[in-house]
């Protein structure tokens, strides 16, 4: 490997801001902020979106919109036939 040309590999926390979740993981990314983790040490916090806590696959809590019955509307808004 080529020195200097590769992004530095540290360890970060990543903190849901919806639930509060928060885990320690090895990233490239970096960050102002900082947090002291469980063990002491202070490492970069990154605020993510959507973590295995919040999101509807791990969750079970997924919504599905009712997308049936687009072809009898538009039959029924241009005043159509099914045939």
């Amino acid at each position: 490997m080529k020195k200097g040309i590769h992004p530095t590999y540290q360890e970060v926390v990543f903190m849901d801001v919806n639930s509060g979740f928060q885990f320690l993981s090895g990233s490239t990314k970096t960050s102002k902020e900082e947090i002291i983790w469980k063990d002491g040490n202070n490492y970069p916090l990154i605020k993510v979106e959507i973590s295995s806590a919040t999101h509807p696959f791990y969750t079970g809590r997924q919504k599905f919109s009712d997308r049936g019955g687009r072809v009898e509307r538009f039959y029924e808004k241009y005043k159509k036939t099914n045939s």
